[in-house]
Formats: structure tokens, C-alpha cells, sequence
């Protein structure tokens, strides 16, 4: 059990004396593999945002124009139109 610990303090202080003598070109640390795997992840995770906002405003505008085309159809207008048209067809 003793020589358990013993190994993994070993490991620890290889690490440690590792991470301490990577440095990048720039002279700043290496950045650690779950912070670069968090980064991809977050660069993913805006992608993905961005393409649901492109995607909420195109239905947005679908539902925008489909709504003022309703509402163009059913101006008082319009709709006398429409009725007297319907009617001459139908022969009333």
C-alpha cells in the first residue's frame, strides 16, 4: 500500500515538474487538454447557436409575411372582392 502512494506522488511531482517546463514558443503555459477540449466544445456550441438564430428569423419572417398576407386577404376590401368573385363563379 506504501508503495502504492509512494508511485503516485512520484507521478504527481513528474507532472508537476512537467507542466511547469512546457512552454509554449510565446513563453505562455500550455494550455491543459480539457481546456482546449472545452474550447472546441464552445466553438461547437456557437455554431450551433448561430444556426438556430439564422433559423428562428427565417421562420420569423415566413410567419411575418404570411401573416400580412392574411391580413391583406381579409381587409374589408378584399374580402367584398373576393365574395362577389365567388359568387359570379358559383352562379348566385
Amino acid at each position: 500500500m506504501r508503495q502504492r502512494e509512494g508511485l503516485i506522488a512520484r507521478v504527481r511531482q513528474i507532472r508537476l515538474a512537467t507542466a511547469a517546463t512546457d512552454v509554449r514558443s510565446s513563453g505562455e503555459p500550455e494550455t491543459p487538454p480539457t481546456l482546449r477540449g472545452l474550447e472546441v466544445r464552445i466553438a461547437h456550441l456557437e455554431e450551433q447557436l448561430r444556426g438556430l438564430q439564422d433559423s428562428v428569423h427565417r421562420e420569423n419572417v415566413r410567419h411575418a409575411a404570411r401573416l400580412a398576407e392574411l391580413e391583406a386577404r381579409t381587409e374589408p376590401a378584399a374580402l367584398a372582392v373576393a365574395l362577389s368573385k365567388d359568387a359570379r363563379e358559383r352562379g348566385l
